[in-house]
């Protein structure tokens, strides 16, 4: 280079390339390599528009079969060898020591006693599913099941089994499933949350608020909590005082309050959230009560969901309302149990049959509801837990306190509606009932399946923040699990 262009501070591009490692030849033909390859991303553009968020009804990706979804969470790990798995090579051992591996939650109760199924399976239906003696109720609908039995999320434990089932990832804080949808699709009801959970009278479930949070995404994709008992939804009535017009005036003036506030602070999602849920609390104070008085219902309806019970009256009523909810445009409802009280690592003799008479008429009856209704074609139901159990026998000794222990390597859930084949089995466990072995569903193809059934990409359903792009299958590997969707 000239002394000319030194004293100038210029200098020639050969000059450049060699200049310097952080300005080398290899740095800019690495570049040029990854961007033919197409490997180098795109620069970080600023967002020229304020995003904003809302409920209002958005289109997918592609055509949807399902509209609404109702879970049915069963936490604590229901048994799938003696409720949806039957294994008879459990009885050819039966009290003999397991020739394999096992992975106990609690060694100091462990045994290696295999132990069969305690209750006889039967088949039904047109499909000819085997269910345990225990679903009577469920063997009527069994033709518009889709029985999973390869379920796998491979943590050994309720709590990270629980957020890979409900969030994508085995730890808190990101958005659960019902969350995502509300911020990919909105909601068809303007008057109700998009989101709701029915809490169990007996206390809320494992890990609580985790099952129903919007995690980083806006506050608006929350669940609302809705209570057991009456009144369900808390402060929705105004005070008398303030009944009729005064109400309808103070409503006004707070509208136009927040309008001006929103717009001195721009971007804030908490504030926007809050705002919006003053909002739709106001329009819920006529369609929440509405929507979740079964007062209307017929007799026979009563009837179906076993409201008329006391042993099933909790289930009913709220299965029942979770019907009225999507029925109403909701697009996520999620019925919880307390705690985990499926799980039955003793008292199993005892305390399974006592849940599925609890379960098995309401959840089949919702089925059918929904069926007759014309809303099964449109509304996904979800039933499952967690986990399932072990092959062998916990705490042996006495027939009262003999369980089973925790099994996340391959368990059963079941779909029925939106979209779902009814009437067949996907995937099996080996002969055991302990590992998945064949087309195996993980939480992660599970959520790409469901967001598929509302027409949405789990690839392409994101969020941006800390310059990443976030999604319900945490970027890791998810396949439609095509095999058990219609068409």
């Amino acid at each position: 280079m000239s002394s000319n262009l030194a004293s100038t501070g210029l200098c020639s591009r050969r000059h450049f390339l060699k200049a310097g490692s952080s300005f080398g030849l290899g740095t800019t033909a690495l570049a040029w390599l990854l961007q033919q390859e197409g490997l180098l991303g795109a620069p970080a553009r600023p967002e020229l528009e304020q995003r904003t968020y809302d409920l209002l009804p958005k289109p997918g990706h592609h055509r949807a079969t399902a509209q609404a979804m109702i879970s049915i969470l069963m936490i604590g790990g229901p048994s799938q060898m003696d409720l949806f798995d039957p294994k008879p090579k459990l009885k050819e051992w039966e009290g003999r020591p397991f020739p394999g591996e096992l992975k106990f939650d609690n060694a100091g109760q462990a045994s290696s006693k295999v132990m069969p199924g305690l209750w006889e399976f039967q088949k039904h239906g047109q499909c000819g599913t085997e269910l345990s003696s225990l679903l009577p109720h469920l063997a009527k609908v069994v033709d518009d099941l889709c029985v999973i039995r390869s379920m796998q999320t491979g943590v050994n434990n309720h709590g990270q089994s629980l957020y890979a089932l409900t969030n994508g990832r085995i730890t808190a804080g990101a958005p659960t499933l019902g969350s995502w949808l509300s911020y990919g699709l909105g909601s068809a009801s303007q008057e109700l949350p998009a989101f709701l959970t029915l809490t169990h009278p007996s206390g809320l479930p494992l890990l609580a608020e985790h099952n129903w949070s919007n995690g980083w995404l806006p506050s608006i994709y929350q669940g609302t909590v809705v209570r057991p008992t009456e009144p369900r939804l808390l402060n929705l009535d105004p005070a008398p005082h303030l009944r009729g017009l005064p109400q309808e005036k103070q409503l006004a003036l707070l509208r136009e309050i927040n309008r001006e506030h929103r717009a001195q602070h721009p971007g804030e999602h908490d504030l926007d959230a809050r705002i919006a849920s003053y909002e739709l609390a106001a329009k819920m104070q006529t369609a929440a009560k509405e929507a979740m008085d079964i007062s209307t219902e017929s007799p026979a309806t009563r009837r179906l969901y076993g409201i008329d019970n006391d042993l099933t009256r909790d289930y009913g009523t709220r299965c029942l309302i979770a019907r009225r909810l999507v029925e109403r445009g909701v697009r996520f409802v999620q019925v919880v149990n307390n705690g985990q009280s499926w799980d039955h690592h003793s008292g199993i003799y005892k305390g399974l049959p006592d849940l599925c008479a609890r379960t098995d008429q309401p959840v089949a009856a919702l089925v059918q509801d929904l069926k007759g209704r014309g809303l099964l074609d449109s509304t996904l139901v979800h039933w499952g837990g967690e986990m399932g159990r072990l092959p062998v026998i916990q705490n042996d000794g006495p027939k009262d306190k003999v369980g089973r222990d925790h099994n996340t390597y391959g368990f059963t859930q079941w779909l029925a509606g939106g979209g779902i084949r009814g009437g067949m089995t996907h995937g099996e466990t080996d002969e055991w009932g302990h590992h998945a072995v064949k087309d195996i569903v993980t939480h992660h193809d599970f959520h790409a399946t469901v967001l598929h059934l509302f027409g949405l990409d789990h690839s392409k359903l994101v969020y941006r923040r800390g310059g990443r792009e976030l999604n319900l299958t945490d970027n890791k590997p998810a396949r439609v699990v095509r095999e058990i969707l219609w068409g």
